[in-house]
C-alpha cells in the first residue's frame, strides 16, 4: 500500500492479487470498516490501476455490506458490463433487501439480462421476498426460474418454501406442487429443505396437511433441532397435544427449544399440571432454562391460579440470577406483573413494573389490567394516561375495565375518544362498547354500533355477535336478540347461553328450555353457565319440575358437579313456587355449608310467601356473613311490613343505622333521542319533572276508572294511607315511564331500566298504564324483564 505502483506493472496479475489481499483483510477486520474500505478504494483510483471484474465485485460487495449503498450502486452503474455481472447484481440485491428497499432490489433483478442470471442470483431475489414475508412474489420468481431453466438447489427451495408459508389461506394443492418440485430436484434429503416443507404443511389448515408433514419427517435421514421444534409446534398448533408429546418422546438429543415449545403447548391448551411437570423434569435433567421457559411456566401458574408455585419460580429466578439483558428479561417481567396482579398483590406487581428498564406496551397493558381487575380504577386511569404508545388492546382493556367496574358511560366516552384519536377499534373494542350500551339501556346507540360493525365487516365476529345479542336482550328487545342469534355464522356455547338467558329473563321459560334441549341435540355440551341460565329461566316462569330435572341431569348426564350458585338457583325456584319445605330439605342435603346466595334465595322466597320463622333465620345467617349488604335488611323489612309488624320494620331500620348500612337508592333510566335520562324516587331535579307529575296525576284518574288501586303495603313506613299513596306515586320507575310516554313518538315502546327489583304497586300501576294509553311498556329491574301490554305482564304476576 505504501508508495506508488510502477506504471509498467499496472495491468499485471500481482497488482490485482495485492489489492484482492488488502480487500480481504478489510473484509475480515472488525466492523465498521467503511473508512478503511474508502481509503483502499481511493488508493486504487490514485494509482491508475484499472481493476478487473473480481476486484470491482469485491468492492461492490464490501460497500453493500458496510451499508454504503450509493457507492456500491455508482460502481455497479459505472460500466454497462456491470449489468451483465450476476455476482455484483446479487450483492446489490441482497444489500437492498436487507435495508428494506425491495423495489430497488427488484429493479436490479429485472435489468439483469437473462443470459447473466444464475442460481445464486435467483436465490437472492427469492430470499429477499421470503424475508419480507411476500410469499406470492417469491413463488412468482421461483416460477420464472423454472421457466428460464435455471438449476434449483437446496437454498432455492428453502427460500421459496419459507416464503410460501406466509401465503394465507394456504391451499393443500399449493403445498403439494412445491413438494413435487422438491422431489424432482433431488433436494428432499436436505435437512433445511425438509424443515421448510414441514413448516409449510404446518401452516396449511387442511387436515391432510399434517399427514404429509409427518411423512416428510419420517423419511428424513437426519434431523436437527429445528426439525423437532417445527414438528412439535405444528402438532400443538393443530390442537393435537398428544401427538406432539409422542414426537417429543422420540426426540434424539436435549434441545431446550423443543422443551420450551412443549411447555408452551401445554400452557396454551390449559394443561397446567403437565406444563409444570415438564418444567420440573427439564430442571432435573440440567437442560438450560431461559426466558422462554420462565415465561411459559409463570404463565401456567398465573392462568391456573397456582400463585405460590409462581412465586417459587420467581424465587428460583432470583436465586440463580440468570444473565438476562433488558430485552430478554422483558417477557418474564411482564408475566410476573400479571401473576402478582391476579393474586391480588397489585402493589408488588407495581414494584416489578417500576423496575422494568425497557417497558413495552405489554408491560403497560399488564399493569393496567391488574389495576382494573383489582377495582383500583383511579390508578388504572393514571396508567392509561401515562402509557406512551397505546395499542388497540390498551383501549379495549380500559373500555372493558370501565364496564366491569360499573362505569359503562365512561366506557362509551372512551370508545368515542379512541375513534377521535384515529385508532381503529377492533371487534373486541366494539364488543365491550356494545356491552356498555346494554348496561345503560342505550338501545339506539347500540343499533348505531351494530351498523358500524356491518360496515367494517365485523359482523362475523363471535365476540361482537355475542355482545350484540346480549345488548338487545338487556335493552328489552328480545326479538332483535333472537334475530342476531339466528344470523350469527358461528355460534358457540357463549352464544347459546346468552340466548337462553335472554329468553329466561324475558319470561319465555318454555322457549328457553326448548333452546337448551336443541343446543344439546346440536352437539354443544352444556357447561356450568348453561345450567345456571336454564335454572334461572325455569325459576322466572315457575317451571319447578323441569328445573328439578335439569338440576339432577347436571352430574348424572354431563358430569358437572352443582356448585353453590346452582343450588341457589334451585332454592330460588322452589321458594318462588312456595315450596319452602322442599327448599329447606335441599339445603340440608348439600355437602357444603350454605353461603350468602343460598340464604338470600331462602329469604326472598319467605318474603313472597310470608314465612316469618324461616325468613328471620335466613336473615340472621346473612347478617353474620355479609353484615353490610343492604339487600338483606330491605327484604327483612318487606317481610315485617307485609304482615303489619311495624315494630319489626323499625328494628331493622335502627339496625341499619347502627351498623352504618345505607340502602342503595332506587333509580330508573330511559333513553330518549339518544340521551339517557335518570330518575330517582321523589325526583325534583329533572327539568321536566313538573310536567311528569301533572301527567301522572291525569293518568292516575284514568287508571282508577279502569280498576287500579294503590297497593300501600309496599310502603315501609307506618304513615297515613294518603301519605303512602303519595310515596308510591313518586317511585322512580313511574316517573321514567311517564317521561317516555310524554316524549317518545306515538306508538313506540317505552323501555325503562331500574337498578332494584320493581315494587308490587309499580308493577300493578304500569299494567294499568299500558291499558290506559294502549302502549307496550318494558321494564328491566334488577332480576328480570317485564313486558306490559293491554293491562297484562309477560311474567304472569309470577316474579
Amino acid at each position: 500500500m505504501r508508495g506508488h505502483v510502477s506504471s509498467l506493472s499496472l495491468d499485471l496479475a500481482p497488482v490485482a492479487n495485492h489489492y484482492a489481499a488488502v480487500l480481504h483483510r478489510v473484509a475480515t477486520a472488525p466492523a465498521p470498516f467503511l473508512r478503511r474500505l474508502r481509503a483502499v478504494h481511493a488508493h486504487i483510483l490514485a494509482s491508475g490501476f484499472k481493476p478487473r471484474a473480481h476486484i470491482l465485485n469485491r468492492l461492490i460487495d464490501l460497500y453493500s455490506k458496510s451499508g454504503d449503498l450509493p457507492s456500491a450502486r455508482r460502481l455497479f452503474d459505472a460500466t454497462t458490463a456491470r449489468r451483465h455481472d450476476s455476482i455484483a447484481a446479487t450483492s446489490l440485491i441482497t444489500a437492498y433487501s436487507a435495508g428494506g428497499h425491495l423495489d430497488a432490489a427488484r429493479q436490479i433483478f429485472d435489468h439483469t439480462p437473462l443470459a447473466s442470471r444464475d442460481t445464486v442470483f435467483y436465490n437472492a431475489m427469492i430470499s429477499s421476498y421470503s424475508r419480507a414475508s411476500d410469499g406470492p412474489a417469491a413463488v412468482a420468481v421461483f416460477r420464472d426460474m423454472m421457466d428460464d431453466r435455471v438449476p434449483r438447489d437446496s437454498y432455492t427451495f428453502t427460500g421459496v418454501l419459507s416464503a410460501a408459508a406466509a401465503i394465507l389461506p394456504l391451499e393443500l394443492t399449493q403445498c403439494q406442487q412445491l413438494h413435487c418440485s422438491v422431489v424432482k430436484s433431488g433436494t428432499e434429503n436436505s435437512v433445511s429443505v425438509s424443515n421448510a416443507l414441514i413448516a409449510l404443511y404446518a401452516k396449511c389448515e387442511a387436515q391432510e396437511a399434517a399427514v404429509h408433514a409427518r411423512e416428510v419427517f419420517d423419511l428424513m435421514p437426519e434431523r436437527d433441532e429445528l426439525t423437532w421444534t417445527t414438528v412439535v409446534v405444528g402438532y400443538v398448533r393443530r390442537g393435537d397435544i398428544g401427538e406432539a408429546r409422542r414426537v417429543f418422546d422420540e426426540m434424539e438429543g436435549r434441545f431446550d427449544v423443543v422443551w420450551n415449545a412443549m411447555i408452551s403447548g401445554y400452557v396454551h391448551h390449559g394443561l397446567i399440571s403437565e406444563a409444570l411437570e415438564m418444567f420440573r423434569q427439564m430442571h432435573c435433567l440440567g437442560i438450560p432454562l431461559d426466558e422462554f421457559t420462565y415465561t411459559s411456566v409463570l404463565s401456567a401458574c398465573a392462568n391456573g391460579e397456582l400463585f405460590n408455585h409462581g412465586k417459587a419460580v420467581h424465587a428460583h429466578i432470583i436465586r440463580v440470577a440468570p444473565d438476562f439483558d433488558p430485552e430478554t428479561a422483558l417477557p418474564v417481567e411482564n408475566v410476573l406483573v400479571t401473576l402478582y396482579s391476579k393474586d391480588g398483590n397489585v402493589d408488588v406487581a407495581r414494584r416489578i413494573f417500576n423496575d422494568i428498564r425497557r417497558k413495552d406496551v405489554v408491560s403497560w397493558n399488564a399493569m393496567l389490567t391488574g389495576y382494573l381487575n383489582s377495582g383500583k380504577i383511579h390508578d388504572a386511569i393514571d396508567i392509561f394516561r401515562d402509557t406512551p404508545q397505546k395499542n388497540q388492546l390498551t383501549w379495549m382493556v380500559m373500555i372493558s375495565g370501565f364496564l366491569h367496574n360499573g362505569l359503562a358511560e365512561e366506557g362509551l366516552k372512551l370508545f368515542n375518544q379512541m375513534k377521535e384519536e384515529g385508532v381503529k377499534p377492533c371487534d373486541y373494542a366494539y364488543a365491550g362498547t356494545i356491552a356498555a350500551c346494554g348496561e345503560l339501556g342505550a338501545l339506539e346507540h347500540g343499533r348505531q354500533l351494530h351498523a358500524q360493525l356491518i360496515q367494517l365487516g365485523y359482523e362475523s365476529s363471535n365476540s361482537a355477535g355475542n355482545a350484540l345479542l346480549t345488548m338487545y336482550a338487556k335493552c328489552g328487545s328480545v326479538e332483535a336478540a333472537h334475530l342476531t342469534f339466528l344470523m350469527m355464522p358461528n355460534v358457540d356455547s357463549v352464544s347459546w347461553n346468552a340466548m337462553i338467558a335472554a329468553l329466561g329473563q324475558h319470561g319465555h321459560g318454555i322457549e328457553a328450555i326448548d333452546l337448551f334441549d336443541k343446543m344439546i341435540k346440536d352437539g354443544i355440551s352444556p357447561d356450568r353457565i348453561s345450567f345456571l341460565t336454564v335454572l334461572s329461566a325455569c325459576s322466572h316462569s315457575g317451571l319447578v319440575d323441569e328445573g328439578f330435572q335439569y338440576f339432577e341431569s347436571m352430574e348424572r348426564d354431563h358430569g358437572i358437579s352443582p356448585g353453590e350458585d346452582h343450588y341457589a338457583r334451585l332454592i330460588d325456584l322452589l321458594g318462588r313456587a312456595g315450596r319452602i319445605d322442599e327448599a329447606w330439605n335441599v339445603i340440608r342435603s348439600m355437602q357444603f355449608a350454605p353461603g350468602p346466595s343460598i340464604w338470600e334465595a331462602v329469604l326472598s322466597g319467605c318474603r313472597i310467601h310470608g314465612d316469618m320463622t324461616l325468613g328471620i333465620y335466613a336473615a340472621e345467617q346473612l347478617f353474620k356473613m355479609i353484615p353490610q349488604h343492604d339487600g338483606t335488611y330491605i327484604l327483612l323489612s318487606h317481610l315485617y311490613a307485609a304482615v303489619g309488624q311495624w315494630a319489626g320494620v323499625a328494628k331493622v331500620r335502627k339496625l341499619m343505622k347502627d351498623r352504618g348500612v345505607k340502602k342503595e337508592p332506587g333509580c330508573s333510566w330511559i333513553e330518549v333521542a339518544n340521551k339517557v335520562h335518570v330518575f330517582l324516587v321523589n325526583d325534583i331535579m329533572h327539568p321536566d319533572v313538573q310536567e311528569i307529575y301533572k301527567f301522572l296525576e291525569i293518568l292516575g284518574v284514568k287508571m282508577r276508572k279502569l280498576g287500579y288501586v294503590p297497593n300501600t303495603k309496599f310502603v315501609l313506613h307506618d304513615v297515613e294511607s294518603g301519605q303512602k299513596e303519595y310515596v308510591l306515586s313518586t317511585h322512580s320507575e313511574k316517573l321514567a315511564v311517564a317521561f317516555g310516554l310524554l316524549k317518545l313518538p306515538a306508538g313506540a315502546p317505552v323501555r325503562v331500566l331500574k337498578n332494584l327489583r320493581i315494587c308490587g304497586d309499580c308493577h300493578s300501576a304500569i299494567m294499568f298504564m299500558s291499558l290506559a294509553v294502549d302502549r307496550e311498556i318494558i321494564v328491566r329491574d334488577g332480576k328480570r324483564f317485564h313486558h306490559f301490554k293491554d293491562g297484562q305482564c309477560s311474567c304472569g304476576n309470577y316474579w
